[in-house]
């Protein structure tokens, strides 16, 4: 369960470049494995984040139709990218590039989900940022169900003008 007693600050950490951060998870989102890079960042043990879902680390500034686009995405057997900012134990956040896929077993079923972050361009967050703010305001505006489907479609509209799927967009920025 993630821990609402969690503060958010304006303290960032920010990613090295040669920094992975590894997790996978079950079919429901329960984290199966955290490389030590996730670890610190998320600043967890190992046997804090095991188990747990991995929207532990759920940074409020996150629109939720994000999260719907990426798990809607992958449950179709389908690769993401995103940009995702995290929420660490202590309050501080760090932002990733994220790219996550599907895990099959040795009979070719799907069995859980992959991530790999890396750090994400600056000028790609300050792009972004404004991007999820708006939909977060959106989400906030109107309401749990009416506020998802609205902001999605406020960054349907968005990729609409760009002549960009989700993906390309993000990819672009990442560059």
């Amino acid at each position: 369960m993630k821990d609402k007693s969690i503060n958010p600050t304006d303290q960032e950490r920010v990613m090295r470049e040669d920094d992975f951060i590894v997790s996978k998870t079950d079919l429901s989102g329960k984290i199966t494995y955290a490389n030590r890079i996730f670890l610190e960042f998320a600043g967890y043990s190992e046997d804090q984040l095991l188990g747990m879902q991995h929207n532990i680390i759920r940074h409020p500034d996150m629109p939720r139709a994000v999260f719907k686009l990426l798990w809607d995405g992958i449950r179709q057997k389908q690769e993401i990218f995103a940009y995702v900012k995290n929420l660490a134990s202590d309050g501080s956040f760090y932002w990733v590039f994220a790219h996550v896929t599907p895990d099959y077993d040795a009979m070719g079923n799907v069995s859980g989900y992959l991530s790999v972050r890396r750090k994400p361009r600056l000028d790609a967050i300050a792009v972004i940022t404004d991007v999820y703010r708006r939909m977060l305001e959106i989400e906030k505006q109107r309401g749990v169900k009416q506020g998802m489907g609205d902001s999605t479609q406020f960054l349907l509209d968005l990729l609409d003008e760009k002549g960009a799927s989700y993906e390309e967009f993000v990819l672009d920025l990442q560059g």
